[in-house]
């Protein structure tokens, strides 16, 4: 098996979901050399545009783009992601087989049900993943389901000695709320772009879903809108935004980034 090991492990409901809350970090990240890795919880088959064969093609240029290194879809059905044991025991596997020490997830409230159901999802399947005793395994296969070749490496995570991310932040691009701290991605920000742009089959202009999706020539202007909003805050012209739970730790006072007044 390839080295899957990576640093940063993204997870999300559907293709194109990390590309637009944190590909820019991502993109960062594999600029600095380090390993990085995306989960699609979902092949996007509900999606009002394109086929989940399209998504896959997208997925994979995007990921290039990005310069991730690993990339995986699950089966849990689009528009439908729940937060049932079997699912949880899906992506703990795949924690126990990337070994990631951060993990991003999704904000735990939205407008989409499979966005929020995949924080949730995650956070706890993060927990499972580093019980000692817990054999994913043997309790994969003692679903009623049958397990798809998509969650192969689900499995295979299952004969993995356990592991726990040391961090978990989350994305918070598409919610109202304050972040805890922001990524300066204005080196970043024509790769995210062009990331987001790979999915054809998603931003161009067509009849389909044309009440849902912006018109192509406004992509732009909405996706840099974000990012320089997020980038003011923190003193930079473009960033992403994200939300930790723990209280911060400071060393030195006069380290701190970001101007007070």
């Amino acid at each position: 098996m390839p080295n899957s090991r990576l640093e940063i492990l993204a997870i999300a409901a559907h293709r194109d979901d990390v590309e637009q809350t944190c590909g820019g970090t991502l993109l960062k990240a594999a600029q600095r050399g380090q390993r990085t890795g995306i989960l699609d919880l979902t092949q996007g088959e509900m999606g009002t545009r394109g086929t989940a064969e399209d998504r896959a093609r997208e997925a994979a240029d995007a990921a290039n783009i990005l310069g991730v290194s690993w990339r995986r879809a699950l089966d849990l059905p689009d528009g439908r992601v729940e937060n049932t044991w079997e699912n949880r025991l899906k992506v703990a596997g795949v924690i126990r087989e990337t070994r990631p020490r951060v993990i991003i997830l999704p904000y735990w409230k939205g407008r989409h049900p499979d966005h929020y159901t995949a924080s949730v999802l995650g956070y706890e399947a993060c927990f499972l993943a580093g019980l000692a005793k817990l054999d994913l395994q043997k309790a994969l296969s003692s679903q009623p389901s049958a397990v798809s070749q998509t969650t192969s490496g689900a499995i295979e995570g299952g004969s993995l000695p356990p592991h726990r991310p040391f961090k978990i932040v989350y994305a918070t691009l598409y919610y109202d709320v304050r972040p805890t701290f922001v990524v300066d991605i204005s080196d970043q920000f024509e790769g995210k772009f062009a990331s987001i742009l790979a999915y054809k089959s998603q931003f161009s202009d067509q009849e389909a879903g044309k009440d849902l999706f912006p018109a192509q020539a406004e992509i732009r202007a909405r996706v840099e809108a974000m990012s320089r909003f997020y980038g003011m805050l923190g003193g930079v012209s473009h960033a992403e935004p994200f939300l930790q739970k723990e209280v911060g730790l400071v060393e030195d006072l006069l380290a701190i980034p970001v101007k007070s007044i």
